[in-house]
C-alpha cells in the first residue's frame, strides 16, 4: 500500500502494519529500488482466505496494490521529499505479472473513499465491499470471470469494423496469453500516432453544432449553468458562468490523446485552474468519451444524457465501453472523469465510477476474482 501522510510525505505499508518512509538521501533522477520484502505483504492464494490490514494513521491518495508476482517500486527524490515511481504497465518487464489495484483514501475525519480504477489498464479482477455504521454495506462487484479475454475478443472486432488499432491495446505474456489491456491514451504514450485522427471527423461536428447553438453545462456548483459557444473569430469553444462574476474560459478543438486522457491540450488542470475551467473540464472531457454531445439532449450536460445513451455513437471511447459492459453492474473508473454524473433524479443517474464511501466506516473487504 503506497499513499501520502498527513504531511503529504510518500509511505509505503511495511508487513508489521507500520508505515515505512523512503530515505531521503536519494538521487533526483535515478531510481532507488525499494526491496520487495520491505514493503510486500502476502495474501494467500486459498479461496476463501482473507488477509487483515489495519491501516495505522490517516492517508491520501493512497493505492492498495495486488499482485500475482512481485512488482517493483522506487523512489526519487522530488520537490518535496522522495517520490513515487510506480510499476510501469506499458513496460515489457512485468507483462507476465497479473496485477492491479484498488483507490483509497483515508481522512484525519475517519471518513473513507475507494474506488476500483481501469483508468490506465484492465489486468487483476478485484472488486470492493465497504461496510459503515452510517451508510451500510456498499458493493463494487468488479469484472465478469475471464473479462480480459472477452474485453480483447471485442477490441479486436472493433478493429475489424473500423480499422483502428483497438486490438493492440491487448498485452499478452510469452505464451501469447493476454495479461493486460491497456487503456488508449496509455497505449498512445508509446503509439503517438495511433489513433491521431480518430475523434477529428467528431470534433469537428461537435463544434459546427455549438457554433449555432449554446452548449450548457451544468457546473454543480455555485457556478450555476454555464453557456459554450465556438467563436467564429478565433474557433474556440468560450464558455461563461452565470454567476455574477460572470468569469470566461476558452478551449480549443482536444485531439484524440487530450480525449482519451482528459489531461492534455484544453483539457489540462494545473494549479491556476480557474473555478470555470475546474467545472467545464471534467463535464467536457466526459460527454467526449460518452459521445453524448450530438445526440438528442447532448446539449445540456452532464443533464441531458442518460447512462443507456452513452457509448451509442459509432466513434467513441471503446475501451470505456466494453470495460463497462464487462462491469457486473456496469460500475468503475474506465477513463478519469467517469464520475460525472447528471443531477437530475428523472435520469435515475448511477454513478458509472463505482465509487464508496463513508464516514463511519467499519471495514474495506478487497475481492480478488478470476
Amino acid at each position: 500500500m503506497t499513499g501520502n501522510d498527513a504531511n503529504g510525505l510518500l509511505v509505503l505499508l511495511q508487513p508489521d502494519g507500520q508505515w515505512y518512509y523512503p530515505p531521503t538521501d536519494i538521487s533526483t533522477s535515478i531510481p532507488t529500488v525499494i526491496s520487495p520484502d520491505q514493503i510486500t505483504i502476502p495474501v494467500s492464494s486459498d479461496s476463501g482466505e482473507t488477509t487483515n490490514l489495519t491501516i495505522p494513521i490517516p492517508v491520501s491518495a493512497g493505492r492498495i496494490w495486488l499482485a500475482q508476482g512481485t512488482l517493483q517500486f522506487s523512489v526519487v527524490l522530488g520537490a518535496t521529499g522522495p517520490a513515487l515511481v510506480e510499476p510501469s504497465v506499458t513496460g515489457p518487464s512485468q507483462n507476465s505479472t497479473s496485477w492491479g489495484f484498488v483507490e483509497l483514501t483515508y481522512t484525519a475525519d475517519g471518513i473513507v473513499y475507494s474506488d476500483i480504477s481501469y483508468v490506465d489498464f484492465v489486468s487483476m479482477n478485484l472488486g470492493l465491499v465497504l461496510t459503515g455504521a452510517d451508510m451500510g454495506t456498499q458493493t463494487t462487484p468488479g469484472l465478469e470471470p475471464n473479462a480480459i479475454q472477452t474485453l480483447c475478443e471485442g477490441l479486436a472486432n472493433q478493429t475489424a469494423a473500423d480499422g483502428y488499432p483497438w486490438n493492440e491495446l491487448c498485452v499478452t505474456d510469452a505464451q501469447g496469453q493476454p495479461v493486460r489491456v491497456l487503456a488508449p491514451a496509455d497505449y498512445m504514450d508509446l503509439n503517438p500516432d495511433a489513433f491521431a485522427d480518430y475523434w477529428s471527423s467528431y470534433v469537428d461536428q461537435v463544434w459546427t453544432t455549438y457554433a449555432s447553438q449554446p452548449l450548457i453545462i451544468n457546473s454543480q456548483s455555485e457556478l450555476g449553468n454555464i453557456s459554450c459557444t465556438v467563436s467564429a473569430s478565433d474557433d474556440l469553444l468560450t464558455c461563461t458562468d452565470d454567476s455574477d462574476a460572470g468569469t470566461i474560459a476558452s478551449f480549443a478543438q482536444p485531439s484524440a490523446m487530450d480525449i482519451f486522457s482528459c489531461a492534455t491540450g484544453p483539457f489540462a488542470l494545473d494549479s491556476a485552474a480557474t473555478d470555470l475551467q475546474q467545472a467545464v473540464i471534467p463535464r467536457l472531457c466526459a460527454a467526449f468519451n460518452r459521445a453524448t454531445l450530438l445526440i438528442d439532449g447532448g446539449n445540456v450536460q452532464p443533464d441531458g444524457a442518460m447512462s443507456e445513451c452513452y457509448y451509442t455513437a459509432p466513434t467513441t471511447n471503446w475501451y470505456s465501453k466494453l470495460v463497462h459492459q464487462l462491469q457486473l453492474d456496469g460500475r468503475g473508473y474506465a477513463f478519469a472523469y467517469d464520475d460525472v454524473t447528471p443531477d437530475n433524479d428523472a435520469n435515475d443517474a448511477q454513478n458509472e465510477s463505482g465509487l464508496v464511501a463513508s464516514a463511519d466506516p467499519e471495514g474495506l473487504l478487497i475481492i480478488i476474482s478470476s
